[in-house]
């Protein structure tokens, strides 16, 4: 049995992408309701040794390049400039909105045999395609999606379970 990679990449960045943003806009109305501060929110990090949220937003977008312009034997895209501030991040989840917007199921032809070599921390990987997919990106999308999603709630945003996936209903 084979996976259909792009079943089981593309829709998934782009529905957690659109969850990201959803959490990015409470907390943008939160700051215009003077209750945080965008710095100190961008700032804000789960531990001192980890990414703040600004980072870790960023890592989860470019998560989506990295994990699959190799898959359809690409060069990784640069991942580009935004402005500083929740409108910066906004603007980069859109732009990775459009760019998976125009893959298509045929383009992952052959994807799941691909070897993919990837800079993993302080050391290399090298994976089979579906490897790469499910082992690796995916799992770190989803990690810095979770600290980020675990520092919006610890700088005060009422976000649940529901607010992650938009599957679960808690409200």
């Amino acid at each position: 049995m084979s996976l259909n990679l792009y079943a089981a990449s593309v829709p998934v960045f782009q529905r957690y992408l659109g969850q990201l943003s959803a959490m990015l806009d409470m907390a943008q109305t939160q700051i215009e309701a003077g209750a945080l501060s965008e710095g100190d929110l961008l700032a804000a990090r789960l531990a001192a040794d980890m990414l703040p949220l600004r980072a870790q937003v960023e890592v989860a977008g470019g998560f989506v390049l990295r994990a699959l312009a190799p898959l359809l034997g690409r060069d990784v895209p640069a991942f580009g400039e935004y402005p500083a501030g929740l409108s910066g991040l906004q603007a980069m989840i859109l732009a990775r909105q459009a760019w998976l917007a125009e893959l298509t199921p045929e383009q992952f032809a052959g994807a799941e045999a691909r070897s993919i070599s990837s800079d993993a921390g302080h050391a290399t990987i090298e994976l089979p395609g579906i490897d790469f997919l499910c082992q690796f990106a995916l799992p770190n999308f989803f990690f810095h999606l979770s600290c980020a999603y675990a520092i919006l709630r610890q700088q005060g945003l009422a976000l649940s379970k529901e607010d992650f996936d938009g599957l679960h209903r808690w409200r």
